[in-house]
């Protein structure tokens, strides 16, 4: 099942929760042949498609392809137990 944020320490870079609680949507595009010609620095993904890219893995998978480079496609309409996403809030000293 999933669990609540913070349950597990951070990993070396002091981030919660990064994989296996649920998939995580990315605005990225899918595109079959993409990381075999895309750029090594920073890949932008193609432009469009249709579908969207899932990473991460999630509870209900066996431990081996809970990792960050575990991805795969999702129509944007799909919905699902094991499918989210991720906030990002950047706190600035005043």
């Amino acid at each position: 099942m999933t669990a609540p944020v913070g349950s597990f320490q951070p990993n070396s870079f002091g981030l919660y929760d990064m994989l296996g609680n649920v998939w995580e949507w990315c605005s990225d595009w899918f595109g079959k042949n993409y990381y075999k010609e895309s750029p090594e620095l920073n890949p932008q993904g193609v432009g469009s498609g249709s579908y969207r890219i899932a990473r991460g893995s999630c509870w209900d998978n066996p431990p081996r392809f809970v990792r960050s480079a575990s991805r795969n496609r999702r129509r944007p309409d799909n919905l699902g137990y094991a499918l989210g996403f991720r906030l990002v809030a950047s706190n600035v000293a005043p």
